[in-house]
């Protein structure tokens, strides 16, 4: 099943799905492309990069995050949990919908796009509580929010892309800590994964869709994007789905049925492909403690996975005090 007949169908029934912790798995990735042959001492001097296996037989997972106490989380869409890893073992946290990306803000609770709710959802883990954010903009219902990102300003930017037909219906909201929300960009088909990049200068949206990934400039206290343009074309089967900036500058873009994780240059070229061991992988994080590097959640497995050997640093936008 690909990810569009998925979501159709994720509103409408609860799919069910085992979750397990695992002992770390390491898988050998199969040899990566560099946009150009590298010299045999280059391949050499660089070793290729591992999946460790952190958890499998999650159904669909989805948004993996970090928590202001370093601890990893992600999504269930297909079973509808916020799911904490730690230390080799998962907790589940029911959400009674369908969970796609998710942030944290620095107050420590979890931010989550419910496509199944239609809604911004926040989570509190001290008190398991939820509260419902948002359900619309512009009087019209939210079509179905799929990830999200803060700006340093507290500014929560997040996409609806248009699953439901191949009509240019998608766009992305900006939530303001004041409650006010507006889109900031539409006419798109599926925007999906997207980040604030270049030091908080710039934004980048996935279009599944496009094959495309679309970078402009941000304004933080004006809520503008502009100046925007197809900044790199990443093709795939699917196409590309999260992300995830490393505070060096590149981008890991996860390409959904393909299994692979572009890296992305400021000239929005393709520098390096991780071959992942399952072919759609959802989105991607970064462990700020550098101790896990790249996690990757990837959904034809159900598999939450690690990269220890990318350790890019990272650059955090998680909305400061901004919001109480």
């Amino acid at each position: 099943m690909n990810r569009r007949t998925f979501l159709r169908r994720a509103a409408a029934a609860s799919v069910g799905g085992l979750l397990c912790a695992c002992s770390p798995t390491i898988l050998e990735s199969a040899p990566t492309e560099m946009s150009q042959a590298p010299a045999a001492e280059a391949r050499a001097a660089t070793p290729e990069p591992k999946a460790v296996i952190l958890a499998q037989g999650l159904a669909f997972p989805e948004g993996p995050a970090f928590d202001p106490q370093g601890r990893l989380w992600c999504t269930e869409l297909g079973a509808g949990n916020l799911v904490l890893w730690q230390a080799g073992k998962l907790t589940r946290f029911a959400t009674g919908g369908a969970p796609n990306g998710l942030a944290f803000d620095r107050q420590g609770r979890a931010w989550v796009p419910d496509s199944g709710q239609k809604a911004i959802r926040r989570f509190d883990p001290q008190t398991e509580g939820w509260e419902t954010i948002l359900e619309e903009v512009g009087g019209e219902a939210l079509i179905g929010p799929n990830d999200l990102s803060f700006d340093a300003r507290g500014n929560l930017l997040f996409t609806c892309p248009n699953f439901g037909s191949e009509e240019a219906l998608g766009y992305v909201v900006c939530l303001k800590p004041d409650g006010s929300a507006f889109k900031v960009a539409e006419g798109y088909y599926r925007p999906n994964g997207l980040d604030i990049v270049d030091g908080g200068k710039a934004l980048v949206v996935a279009d599944t869709f496009q094959h495309t990934l679309f970078k402009g400039a941000w304004d933080d206290a004006a809520c503008a994007w502009t100046a925007v343009e197809a900044w790199a074309q990443v093709g795939g089967s699917e196409g590309p789905d999260g992300m995830a900036f490393g505070a060096d500058g590149l981008l890991y873009q996860a390409i959904y049925g393909d299994g692979i994780i572009r890296v992305i240059n400021a000239h929005g070229e393709t520098t390096r492909r991780i071959e992942l061991p399952g072919k759609n992988p959802t989105n991607a994080a970064i462990d700020p403690s550098g101790e896990l590097g790249l996690v990757v959640t990837e959904a034809e497995k159900g598999l939450l996975l690690s990269i220890p050997q990318v350790k890019p640093g990272e650059a955090i936008f998680d909305g400061g005090e901004a919001w109480k």
